[in-house]
């Protein structure tokens, strides 16, 4: 039988209506999409991929290799393994003054990613509003939609250090809202939130009953001052609902490894979803994640100063450049305004990666309220960052010769 293009067309139409409509109509994500665009280009300068340009530490790959050879290669607690959930609670206890018991309240996850999907299918009932401060971390609103919420995004302003105020959230509660998602430090801006920005936000939580999923995994990396997670506010830990992991403090990306912390109720939810879907994270990824807390503090300190150095590279040279920029107080990003250039930031992002080999993400791909910013990872090295920034600088110009 000899099938025809019409034929071959008819058959992925029809397959396509098999699909769930809440998958069909999720977009593709915003900075997948664009790098797609730079594959296979030569001479491309990379600001855009959020992940460290270190090799996770060798002792802790090392732990990984031994617990192999000493044939470590079967299931563990659906948990995890108790040793990591101990070191895990001391760890967070000792860094971040918010205590869990190892026991009920922690459950090793695959990523941060896994984390902040348990929690939200464990507490959406389908129409529930879910809040989440924009620009923000790309996946938070489509596994809203998955889950069956409907996310609402909060508008955030560099004004403002990209810092959400109570004023701001109060104006979008409504009967329906019942989760807040929170990512500080923050992807994309790099803002922070101190004890004292915490505290209003955190009355206006409790006044209106919610539940809060607050995303640490750029916790230790802060410039200047200590990162203060939000479940050490009074009244918050038990509403709140922390996800960290290991990905970017220790190098670790490609280990997928996090976690999930939570009151008893809100744990045992999650590990109902988590065992039936999961089962537990791979055990050679626990192993490695213990040695990195255990052990790995020393190598994080020195990432972290060497990211601290080029912060300031590139906020400076941004400046340089006469791009506005704020200072960044968190995670490895830099999110400097394009708006002078009267380019959106799609059009921006698509002609610097065309015609100066420097790949960025344009602000929109983290929310309607990115508009007008460009996103960059400084997690590359200095003479990388230097010669982007003189790229870009050279950019400006043209367009400044064509306007």
């Amino acid at each position: 039988m000899i099938v025809n293009e019409d034929t071959k067309q008819q058959q992925v139409k029809s397959m396509e209506s098999y699909l769930s409509p809440l998958v069909r109509n999720i977009p593709p994500s915003g900075i997948r999409k664009f790098f797609d665009l730079a594959n296979g280009s030569k001479d491309i300068i990379t600001l855009g991929v959020g992940e460290p340009d270190f090799t996770t530490p060798w002792h802790v790959r090392e732990a990984c290799v031994y617990s192999l050879e000493r044939g470590m290669t079967a299931y563990t607690s659906n948990a995890g393994m108790i040793e990591l959930r101990e070191a895990i609670s001391e760890y967070l206890n000792d860094s971040f003054q918010v205590a869990y018991d190892p026991k009920d309240q922690i459950i090793v996850t695959v990523g941060g990613s896994e984390a902040i999907d348990l929690a939200l299918r464990a507490l959406i009932v389908p129409g529930d509003e879910i809040l989440i401060p924009e620009p923000c971390y790309v996946p938070y609103s489509p596994i809203t939609s998955i889950g069956g919420g409907v996310p609402v995004g909060i508008e955030t302003y560099a004004k403002d250090d990209f810092k959400l105020t109570a004023e701001a959230l109060e104006a979008k509660i409504t009967p329906k809202t019942k989760v807040l998602i929170l990512c500080y430090p923050s992807n994309p801006t790099g803002s922070i939130m101190t004890y004292e920005d915490w505290l209003p936000i955190a009355k206006v939580v409790e006044k209106h009953d919610l539940i809060v999923i607050s995303d640490e995994i750029y916790a230790e990396l802060t410039y200047g001052q200590k990162h203060v997670s939000v479940a050490s506010v009074p009244g918050m830990k038990d509403r709140t609902i922390l996800v960290s992991g290991f990905s970017k403090a220790f190098a670790m990306t490609g280990w997928r490894m996090g976690y999930v912390c939570a009151h008893p109720e809100l744990i045992a939810a999650m590990l109902k979803i988590h065992q039936y879907t999961i089962m537990c994270a791979p055990v050679m990824g626990q192993v490695a994640a213990l040695e990195a807390l255990k052990h790995g503090m020393e190598e994080k300190d020195r990432m972290v100063e060497s990211y601290n150095q080029r912060r300031r590279l590139i906020v400076q040279g941004f400046q340089d450049i006469g791009l506005s920029c704020h200072e960044p107080q968190g995670a490895f990003y830099a999110f400097p305004s394009i708006a002078s250039t009267g380019l959106s930031s799609e059009e921006f992002a698509q002609r610097l990666l065309l015609e100066a080999k420097v790949a960025a993400v344009p602000g929109t791909a983290f929310g309607a309220s990115g508009e007008g910013f460009l996103r960059c990872s400084y997690a590359t090295s200095v003479a990388q960052l230097t010669e982007a920034l003189d790229r870009i600088g050279q950019f400006l110009h043209k367009l400044k010769q064509e306007s």
